[in-house]
């Protein structure tokens, strides 16, 4: 049995498992544990997305799979065609990366359609869409304007890192992102969340959410007072 304070870091994890060689055994065990501990969603790539559906039917865990990843530089077209197929297949929730390009050459319409694209196409079959922006690769500057993008396009979550960059999740990044997206948009930090105070630091800053392969070890720490988790590396630094 879970105490009160692992049940509510729990439900704000996306249980990650997003390495490239992944074999499906390893995903079965992604999802029993999600399962397990109640996780908000496992977070997968789309080819995973019937085997996780399948193995969580019946519970209250989501899918979540990416779109446009880990670079982003997919045609719009093709993220929306991603987005449906995913959804199609059984995931609620799109994590889609950004024209990182386009945002750096101040093509802003480009970026704010991109998003808002994939976003109207989840809405339509009932999925939520967390725009991922890859802070490591932006200015202060960029990311406040990333940030009234997503809020203008109607995401739900705004997200810090595909975790597959030069960083992941920073504290001053998640409350950078605070200050400046728009009122019901949330936060989601992931990349190199493997440690029970930093993650309860993102959550101080503003994170609602926490994308990281480190899950289990991170609400076992809770009470068992361990501080540095390890989980399934992501492939980068999920």
């Amino acid at each position: 049995m879970m105490t009160a304070e692992q049940q509510l870091l729990a439900a704000m994890i996306d249980h990650t498992l997003l390495k490239p060689e992944a074999v499906p055994a390893q995903i079965a065990t992604l999802c029993d544990e999600a399962r397990e501990y109640t996780f908000a969603s496992v977070c997968v790539h789309p080819c995973n997305i019937y085997a996780a559906a399948d193995r969580l039917r019946g519970s209250r865990v989501n899918v979540c799979t990416v779109i446009g990843f880990p670079l982003g530089a997919n045609a719009t077209e093709t993220k929306v065609f991603e987005a449906e197929l995913a959804v199609k297949q059984g995931a609620m929730e799109v994590d889609m990366v950004i024209n990182i390009g386009a945002l750096k050459a101040g093509d802003h319409l480009i970026v704010e359609r991109d998003i808002a694209a994939v976003v109207n196409a989840a809405i339509k079959r009932g999925a939520i869409t967390k725009v991922i922006i890859e802070t490591a690769l932006l200015t202060d500057d960029e990311k406040i304007a990333i940030c009234k993008l997503v809020t203008k396009a109607g995401a739900e979550f705004i997200k810090t890192s595909t975790g597959f960059s030069t960083s992941g999740a920073t504290v001053a990044d998640v409350q950078l992102m605070k200050a400046n997206i728009g009122k019901g948009v949330k936060i989601k930090a992931s990349g190199g969340i493997r440690d029970l105070a930093f993650a309860q630091e993102l959550i101080a800053a503003g994170a609602e959410r926490l994308g990281t392969s480190s899950g289990v070890a991170l609400v076992q720490a809770i009470v068992t007072g361990g501080m540095q988790a390890t989980g399934q590396a992501a492939g980068g630094s999920y």
